[in-house]
């Protein structure tokens, strides 16, 4: 293998872990990387889930306390419309009889004519006065119980949902400042292994979706097994037969709606594996309009839109269909039991072992016993989708921190000399990349760094910065090791402009101030002209007032970039690092500014990452590397006398011109 496949193969093998996560599908992940997913450890996620409600203890038992009297409250009125449904069946039959007539004697008399079933049933019922109609008073007095029952249920169901609102809106709000200090303390490296839209998507779907989830299945999920067990001691308390036939629908019921939803998961999971293509399409596709139109690809991506817009489709009318079959296929299952209750619970009235009341009673509670299977059934897959998302949560949180800080106050960083002393560092411990390096960066030097792409150039300082933590050797500021120096007090002394320019919403004042918000009118106003931000930003309809969004809004590439070394020049730090930084302005903006960052890097060290020579020419000191260690280092003079990999380099970008100019 030669020399450049060799270094090929290792860059190639260095190359971010972001890189290839981002290049890499998500196959089964809807938009947000969410929807559709099923979580991996469900009994274990969904404990470590409502163990987030622990601290609210008192609210918990209260919405416990709450929800089982709202049910108890609501199960007790059929039990008492029976009753009432008794008062005037009594009503009725001792209307029909004389008065003066004992029940009994009347009973024996039908027994008598052979009227044994009409006998039975009038035996079976309570209150019957011989000669006397429907006791409306007692009827009223029940329908006004009833009608007590059912508003203090309400009553305390609004006061569950009112008190489930705020202890679900708590708990994602604790979750929500967790998982945000989490991300404050986690390495660089782990926001380098996972997609940006990765980590929004667990700190915003996720964490909305598991409030969805807790707001509409917590409430019904606690209702619904109170609700059953309450149903159920009422059904054996009117008749134990009944119940028992009401109790034969359900392993019925339960088996048919785990069959159906199993298979509709399947297609929702479908649906939103073809929504994610559809919109990744749609967004490549109006991304690059213009590129789209100059290839004349309209048709193609007509076409493409087309066959994934069907696709889609297809997999959410089958999820629709299929999801849809749920409550009809219980609701026929229930009808059938509701016919076998009404057929057994007639023949035992007929018998006079129950009243027509307590059928009634029994027939409504068979109705209300069938309603809170369905809706566990149909809430399973929400419930799903939430501890997913739970489980997503919990695995950033999880994730390993960055090393702790060590107690240590500032040094004087002033004089600003940074020595590297034999450190080693590799993003992966199979590939090395950085061994066994060691400089000196002096007070006051400007010290440029090239080299190939994935030479380590952007690693070198990242290292200082310690975004990264060294696998040997150490680093120092003014002879006192970084790792004792606070994260927060070094990155406050380090200035940083990077190839990838970052503004935040606001007005451009707000963003230039933003290393150093005390700066005065006259300082921000002075680092503008150094920048020549000053010129173009006249020219805004607002001025410095002017409001930008994290893309830039209507300004160009190359004037953001003056904005972030604007920013950087008011900060006024003691160590100074440029990365590409003046890689988008032109080359008349490109002099000017190196004059200007020659004021900016005065008394201070600079260490400027170049891939154009140009702007790295009276560098102090040059360090060439290749495959993260140093093959050269001098001034731009000694390099090229030296005829070596800088010479190459540098011969590469000005000869090539040169050439041209002969050949023509």
């Amino acid at each position: 293998m030669s020399t450049t496949q060799s270094q090929g193969l290792k860059q190639g093998q260095q190359m971010k872990v972001t890189e290839r996560i981002q290049m890499a599908g998500g196959p089964g992940r809807g938009p947000g990387g969410m929807v559709g997913q099923k979580a991996s450890n469900f009994g274990p996620s969904a404990k470590r889930l409502l163990g987030r409600l622990a601290p609210q203890r008192v609210k918990l038992a209260s919405l416990l306390t709450l929800a089982v009297v709202s049910v108890v409250l609501s199960s007790l009125a059929p039990r008492f419309l029976g009753h009432a449904t008794d008062w005037i069946v009594a009503g009725s039959i001792g209307r029909q009889i004389p008065a003066g007539v004992s029940v009994d004697s009347y009973v024996a008399s039908l027994r008598a004519e052979g009227q044994d079933r009409l006998a039975d049933v009038i035996s079976g019922v309570d209150h019957v006065v011989p000669g006397h109609g429907v006791d409306f008073g007692a009827v009223g007095a029940i329908l006004l119980l009833v009608l007590g029952l059912y508003v203090a249920s309400n009553l305390f169901s609004f006061l569950q949902g009112l008190m489930l609102n705020g202890l679900v809106n708590t708990t994602v709000k604790d979750l929500r400042a967790d998982v945000e200090e989490k991300l404050n303390v986690l390495p660089l490296e782990y926001f380098d292994s996972q997609p940006r839209g990765e980590i929004l998507s667990r700190v915003t779907n996720d964490i909305d979706n598991i409030s969805q989830s807790l707001q509409q299945t917590m409430s019904q999920l606690l209702t619904s097994m109170v609700s059953v067990i309450t149903i159920l001691v009422m059904m054996f308390w009117i008749s134990p037969l009944l119940a028992c036939i009401a109790l034969v629908s359900v392993p019925i019921s339960m088996f048919v709606a785990r069959t159906v939803m199993k298979r509709s998961q399947g297609q929702f999971i479908n649906q939103w594996r073809s929504t994610g293509h559809l919109n990744a399409h749609i967004e490549e596709t109006f991304s690059g309009h213009e590129l789209v139109r100059v290839f004349g690809r309209q048709a193609d991506a007509e076409a493409r839109f087309a066959e994934r817009n069907d696709a889609l489709h297809d997999a959410g009318f089958k999820a629709q269909f299929l999801s849809g079959l749920v409550m009809p296929v219980m609701m026929f299952i229930g009808n059938l039991n509701f016919i076998a209750v009404a057929v057994v619970g007639g023949l035992r009235v007929a018998h006079g072992a129950l009243t027509i009341g307590e059928v009634q009673a029994f027939i409504q509670y068979s109705r209300q016993f069938n309603m809170p299977l369905t809706q566990v059934a149909s809430m399973m897959n929400l419930l799903q989708s939430g501890v997913a998302s739970a489980e997503r949560v919990f695995e950033l949180l999880d994730a390993p921190e960055q090393v702790p800080e060590r107690n240590g106050s500032l040094p004087d960083v002033r004089r600003g000399e940074v020595r590297f002393e034999h450190v080693s560092f590799s993003y992966d411990p199979q590939v090395p990349l950085i061994e066994d390096l060691s400089l000196v960066a002096k007070p006051g030097q400007t010290v440029a760094i090239v080299g190939p792409t994935g030479a380590g150039k952007t690693t070198l300082v990242n290292l200082v910065m310690r975004f990264y933590e060294l696998d040997g050797g150490r680093i120092t500021l003014d002879g006192t090791d970084v790792t004792e120096i606070p994260r927060s007090l070094l990155r406050a002394q380090t200035g940083m402009v990077l190839q990838d320019t970052w503004l935040f919403e606001g007005t451009i004042r707000d963003n230039l101030l933003y290393g150093r918000p005390d700066a005065t009118e006259e300082e921000l106003l002075a680092a503008a002209r150094a920048t020549f931000v000053d010129r173009f930003v006249h020219s805004l309809p607002d001025g410095y007032d002017t409001v930008v969004d994290a893309d830039g809004g209507s300004l160009s590439a190359g004037e953001r970039q003056l904005l972030t070394i604007c920013r950087a020049f008011l900060a006024e730090p003691s160590l100074l690092i440029l990365d590409e930084a003046t890689s988008s302005v032109d080359t008349r903006t490109e002099l000017l500014l190196q004059h200007a960052m020659a004021a900016l890097r005065t008394d201070r060290t600079s260490f400027v990452i170049a891939h154009r020579l140009s702007t790295i020419r009276d560098a102090d000191l040059i360090l060439v590397m290749e495959d993260g260690a140093i093959v050269e280092q001098g001034n731009h003079d000694q390099l090229l006398a030296a005829d070596g990999a800088y010479a190459r380099l540098y011969q590469s970008q000005f000869a090539a011109p040169v050439d041209d100019e002969q050949v023509a």
